[in-house]
């Protein structure tokens, strides 16, 4: 990872990151050299959170596991970034009462929402968390590649099951409680007074390829993954997608309020 100038170009993409991180290059760029406040809701050892702080920003990370957390801890130690890491244990339903309101710049939840016991109060305490200007990197679990991902391997019964459920899921067996398309993911998001800015699919591609095409032209699959996440319909047919929102500044920068 790098960082020169000021100018942020955080670790080496792969497939299943470089659309995330091109996204939050250009939001770290478009703030220039200010030293963000980070939260990031279910961020385990650090994979995001590391990279920021080495970036020079402040990231809490809140998660529910606290051999994540170790490992979260480790790591920043290791990078030299101990004192820019501050690790909180607890999970996204209980965010309301572990983060200050209006205290944050960027906050990042990825692969929380699709199993949180409900979506609505957490991602109102994301954004009420938020600074007015603040923004968000969201990333849930798609609905359209479970379906087919389920009835390409033979599993009829439960693609059918999981089409039909109108949150995503084929039952309590199922290991995620409910998968979105852009639309519902998207109206979670504004429910929650959010502005939603750019919606692109992660893992367009990477999950569908035999490995030794994936390993085989990891360079050319990179620059797919990258020309397709924001083209309908390919990117409703990815393993997640990444909503990047906005918290709305009211008159003379006061934040708007979220909805209750």
């Amino acid at each position: 990872m790098e960082q020169t100038r000021g100018r942020f170009t955080g670790p080496p993409l792969t497939p299943r990151t470089a659309v995330i991180w091109s996204v939050l290059r250009a939001e770290l760029d478009r703030r220039g050299d200010e030293q963000l406040t980070v939260l990031d809701v279910g961020g385990g050892t650090g994979g995001f959170a590391v990279p920021l702080a080495h970036a020079g920003h402040r990231v809490t990370v809140v998660d529910a596991s606290p051999d994540a957390l170790a490992a979260l801890t480790r790591r920043a130690a290791d990078a030299g970034v101990g004192d820019r890491v501050h690790a909180v244990q607890g999970d996204g339903d209980a965010l309301a009462g572990l983060v200050e309101p209006a205290s944050v710049d960027l906050v990042l939840c990825h692969a929380v929402l699709e199993v949180v016991d409900d979506p609505t109060p957490v991602v109102a305490s994301l954004a009420t968390a938020l600074r007015p200007g603040g923004a968000a990197s969201v990333l849930v679990a798609g609905r359209a590649a479970a379906v087919l991902g389920r009835a390409m391997n033979g599993h009829l019964t439960a693609a059918a099951t999981l089409a039909a459920d109108p949150g995503g899921s084929t039952g309590p067996r199922d290991t995620l409680r409910r998968r979105y398309d852009a639309d519902t993911a998207a109206a979670l998001l504004r429910a929650a007074g959010l502005a939603v800015e750019e919606i692109h699919g992660v893992r367009v591609l990477a999950d569908l390829l035999p490995a030794a095409v994936a390993d085989g032209q990891p360079a050319a699959l990179l620059e797919l993954e990258r020309a397709l996440a924001a083209q309908p319909p390919y990117r409703d047919l990815a393993a997640q997608l990444h909503l990047f929102a906005r918290r709305p500044a009211g008159p003379s920068g006061r934040p708007v309020r979220p909805p209750a």
